[in-house]
């Protein structure tokens, strides 16, 4: 009998053998990476958990008397248009994770970059930290659909910048065409507003040249970044004006409901407020945002349109994204369980051929 003859062998032995095969193949697979699952796990679940104390010590912090009187204050219809802004907004940073993932070179569908993109956001719009807290929960998620470490990073990266092109434009046109709200508030001359407003509106230019003429990659351990194509850096420059535009817009609709405000000038006191929590790293700039903004505006109404905000655009999604990752957590487990079943089920064996 010549050694590679396998015609003696029956189907049924042949498909379990394979089946055999398969599974010790998926043990060793599922053994090697069990200790890096494991420790996301514990990320995932210590980061559910601030994210929860978060939400008691925000409304421990106002209370509930504060927030009813910031409903009625306001009134339902600008709450309506905040949510409907907030809501925009939320749509279009699903936009980054979407075009980061090209720029990563492994696109998904939509559907699941946007659950990826909510349900990492919101929060860490709400922990802090954002780029490392909504980078694990992102890790959970492309990871599951195919990417690696670096991919994601890549992805995340790509997040990050589209952020600072967005907060960089907007801050930029603010103060360049409505430069005597931002002198009102920061005692500088209008000269100077206008000047560096033209300095802020210089990082999106030179970010755009750089993707259309800087070809080096900037190694980062083992990982490789590079400059996007320039479709994907005006896409980038597009969505991230667009989102923080949105963002203005929701606190702009909540403070008209208690004060006559221009947008422009919201919308630069929301930029700088904005910066300030990113560099302080405090939770969702919880204290952060509302000082700031209070002390520039100057506004008694300004209290009230704070915490609406603040209910509006962070706690409020920040519900719904944790509901979402607590759904998408059960599905992905019971996918796997059932997966797991089915490959360890021994066929019937078909009739004997040899």
């Amino acid at each position: 009998m010549h050694p590679c003859d396998l015609s003696h062998l029956s189907e049924g032995t042949i498909v379990e053998g394979t089946r055999d095969l398969s599974v010790r193949s998926h043990k060793v697979s599922s053994s090697t990476f069990r200790r890096p699952r494991y420790l996301l796990r514990v990320v995932i679940g210590v980061a559910a958990v601030i994210a929860g104390f978060l939400i008691a010590r925000a409304l421990t912090r106002y209370g509930l008397s504060q927030v009813t009187s910031a409903w009625q204050s306001i009134g339902i219809g600008r709450f309506g248009c905040a949510a409907a802004y907030a809501a925009l907004s939320y749509l279009l940073l699903t936009g980054f994770d979407y075009l980061g993932l090209h720029y990563a070179k492994h696109p998904l569908s939509y559907p699941r970059a946007a659950l990826a993109s909510f349900v990492s956001l919101t929060i860490g719009h709400n922990i802090g930290m954002a780029a490392l807290s909504s980078g694990a929960v992102r890790y959970r998620f492309y990871s599951r659909w195919g990417l690696n470490a670096e991919e994601v990073a890549k992805v995340v990266a790509f997040s990050g910048a589209t952020v600072g092109l967005g907060l960089a434009t907007l801050g930029g046109l603010a103060l360049v065409f409505v430069p005597a709200d931002a002198a009102e508030f920061t005692g500088l001359n209008s000269g100077w507003i206008v000047l560096l407003g033209c300095l802020c509106l210089l990082v999106p230019v030179a970010y755009c040249l750089a993707a259309t003429f800087v070809k080096r990659r900037l190694n980062v351990w083992k990982w490789g970044f590079a400059f996007p194509s320039l479709r994907l850096a005006f896409g980038q420059l597009v969505l991230g004006t667009a989102n923080f535009a949105c963002v203005a817009a929701c606190l702009h609709q909540l403070m008209l409901g208690v004060s006559e405000l221009a947008y422009a000038k919201v919308a630069a006191v929301y930029v700088i407020a904005n910066v300030g929590g990113l560099i302080s790293h405090v939770p969702g700039g919880l204290g952060v945002l509302e000082t700031t903004a209070h002390y520039l505006l100057q506004s008694a109404g300004s209290v009230p349109a704070l915490i609406a905000f603040r209910l509006v655009y962070f706690l409020a999604p920040l519900i719904l994204g944790l509901g979402m990752f607590a759904a998408s957590e059960i599905a992905a487990r019971w996918g796997g369980s059932t997966l797991a079943e089915n490959s360890t089920q021994k066929p019937t064996e078909g009739p004997n051929r040899s």
